[in-house]
């Protein structure tokens, strides 16, 4: 199926797996990729080092394109985006949006340029810098979200900019990519739906409480680091939300140390990407100080496997997942799916 997002970055089908902190690493990353769908890395867990060697794992593994997920407000996000055009990666992509320089700059090296986006005026004003695409993620999609549905955002976003849309939150199976090419997209970006497949190094017994959830077992918290978080209910998220706001505060600290330590970042360094967390976000300095929470509390899940003890970053459609695929099966799958909604489509066309 050739889209604008396939002739765009040269995949084989309009299908993103989003990069998901501890989770999309090499194996999954190089299983959707060669799966023909765009594979990519999520950089911020890692250190520099880490992520130049990931990208030539992932390079070894697939000689199929791919992309790296960057923190534009990081501290060392220049020199990211130097690893990223000397190691060759095809895509860059953007949790929030990233400065006019650094899509110049990926742009020059011949790096596609993909942020993530929450709102219309966000998505114009990454097209107006340059941007070659934008991923729309409405609010059903996992981890930090907004509050407007995917039906809404996607078609104003569509109809708003001119480069090709990518869409997110709340898309699992080919109906969801028809639906998505009907609203004017060029193709789905999926991150929970990814995350459930047995390429995916998430503990088992994670998987486990995923496929077990329902639709309601999905909430959003601003609990873990004081901005809306859309993740699985747990124990440990009742408790986040009753604790007081000191107990919080000590727990972000602890966190953030630890964090220092895995990521190899320094205390300054740590400091100036919440000054731009602080700035972009407009948060007080003790939501700034709970958004250490997050980078360890999704490790303690995501990797050791405990899930009394970290939360678990979920999109809706956790609660309709009841299966793990290969991404080579899912993606299969998917495409069949789409393509015969289609074909069903244009016969209902051609009677009338």
């Amino acid at each position: 199926m050739e889209t604008a997002l396939t002739r765009l970055v040269g995949v084989r089908h309009p299908v993103v797996q989003t990069g998901m902190g501890w989770v999309a690493g090499p194996s999954l990353v190089s299983a959707a990729a060669n799966a023909g769908a765009l594979g990519v890395l999520a950089s911020a867990t890692m250190t520099l080092d880490q992520l130049r060697a990931a990208v030539r794992e992932v390079r070894a593994r697939t000689d199929a394109p791919f992309g790296v997920n960057l923190r534009a407000d990081a501290g060392d996000a220049g020199e990211r985006v130097r690893i990223v055009v000397e190691e060759g990666v095809r895509v860059a992509s953007f949790a929030l949006a990233p400065s006019r320089e650094l899509i110049a700059e990926l742009k020059a090296a011949g790096v596609v340029v993909i942020p993530s986006v929450g709102a219309r005026r966000h998505a114009e004003k990454v097209a107006a810098w340059g941007a070659d695409a934008v991923i729309v993620q409405g609010g059903e999609g996992g981890g930090h979200t907004g509050e407007v549905a995917t039906t809404v955002l996607l078609p104003q976003v569509v109809d708003a900019v001119d480069v090709p849309v990518v869409a997110a939150g709340g898309f699992f199976d080919g109906r969801g990519l028809a639906a998505a090419l009907a609203y004017g997209a060029a193709g789905v970006a999926m991150g929970t739906r990814f995350l459930l497949t047995s390429d995916s190094p998430v503990p088992d017994a994670v998987k486990a409480r995923y496929l077990a959830a329902s639709v309601r077992d999905v909430t959003v918290t601003r609990a873990v680091d004081g901005l809306p978080h859309r993740m699985l209910r747990s124990e440990l998220v009742g408790a986040l939300e009753e604790a007081g706001r000191a107990r919080a505060l000590l727990r972000a600290v602890r966190h953030a140390a630890a964090f220092r330590r895995l990521s190899g970042l320094t205390w300054r360094q740590m400091v100036r990407d919440g000054l731009a967390l602080r700035h972009g976000k407009d948060l007080s300095w003790s939501q700034v100080l709970l958004a250490a929470n997050t980078p360890m509390l999704l490790r303690s899940a995501m990797v050791e496997g405990r899930t009394d003890a970290g939360v678990m970053a979920s999109g809706q459609v956790a609660g309709v997942i009841d299966d793990l695929p290969s991404c080579a099966e899912l993606v299969g799958r998917l495409m069949g799916e789409a393509e015969a909604v289609l074909a069903l489509l244009e016969g209902f066309r051609a009677v009338r």
